[in-house]
């Protein structure tokens, strides 16, 4: 029953309270460049979903075997076979949609949100619980570009999907489809997100410091359970020197 809450977990905290776009802010370019239409952002969102479970899967049963040296070019070939594999089968099935995202489909290689679970996550746990990972932030990925697509696109072209949504009468506002609309929405939507975490963390909300970021929970993982030393632990330290070694610091200071 524990294991099950624990995956659980696992898969929601993708969604929302660690949503690699809008709280952890990885994988921006590819966010702004393909949410000018909905059918692009599904397209990508579920393609980087489908390298990000498959490739952590692949790392997780190999952390053994993978020398920690050369651990990134490792995750990098397994990513960049994945991403080969899914840029044939959209070429071969959906050519409309590999004409639309260009070259940011075969950027999924290197894509932040990819290495970054791979390092952080699939490098150290199991393979159910780095598939429910990869799972989770790829949801949260495709939920993310699907909301900024549907606003810049009804906003900026007046349609969803292709299909016309808005009258004839009101007229698109077309920089919501350029650079600059894409970081106005992106900013709104991230502010949102941001709150909806705060109002779903309760009395997390009010933490400071390392306990407050986003990533505390993996990084706590990383350190083997304890957190990362913040700046009031870092003060206690300093108080908890030695004259002589404040002494030392002070000379080579001068």
């Amino acid at each position: 029953m524990a294991e099950k809450k624990s995956l659980g977990q696992e898969f929601t905290k993708g969604i929302i309270k660690e949503n690699p776009v809008l709280r952890l802010v990885l994988g921006t370019c590819p966010t702004l460049a393909t949410t000018t239409s909905m059918e692009s952002a599904i397209g990508m969102g579920i393609s980087a979903a489908i390298v990000l479970v498959c490739s952590n899967i692949v790392i997780s049963a190999l952390r053994k075997v993978i020398p920690q040296k050369v651990r990134i070019p490792c995750y990098i070939v397994v990513i960049a076979a994945f991403v080969t594999i899914v840029q044939m089968l959209v070429k071969a099935f959906v050519p409309t949609l590999d004409e639309q995202l260009g070259v940011y489909l075969p950027l999924i290689v290197v894509n932040c949100i990819i290495l970054g679970r791979a390092e952080a996550f699939a490098g150290k746990n199991s393979i159910v619980a780095s598939a429910v990972d990869g799972l989770g932030m790829g949801v949260g990925f495709t939920v993310a570009l699907i909301v900024m697509s549907a606003v810049r696109e009804l906003l900026g072209a007046g349609s969803l999907l292709g299909h016309s949504i808005l009258p004839a009468s009101i007229p698109p506002m077309t920089i919501f489809i350029l650079a600059p609309g894409g970081f106005f929405v992106f900013g709104l939507i991230m502010a949102c997100a941001n709150k909806l975490a705060e109002m779903g963390g309760g009395k997390k909300a009010k933490l400071s410091g390392c306990e407050a970021c986003p990533m505390a929970e993996s990084c706590a993982k990383l350190h083997g359970g304890e957190a990362c030393e913040t700046a009031e632990n870092a003060e206690t330290a300093q108080a908890e020197a030695t004259p002589v070694e404040t002494a030392e610091v002070k000379e080579a200071a001068e």
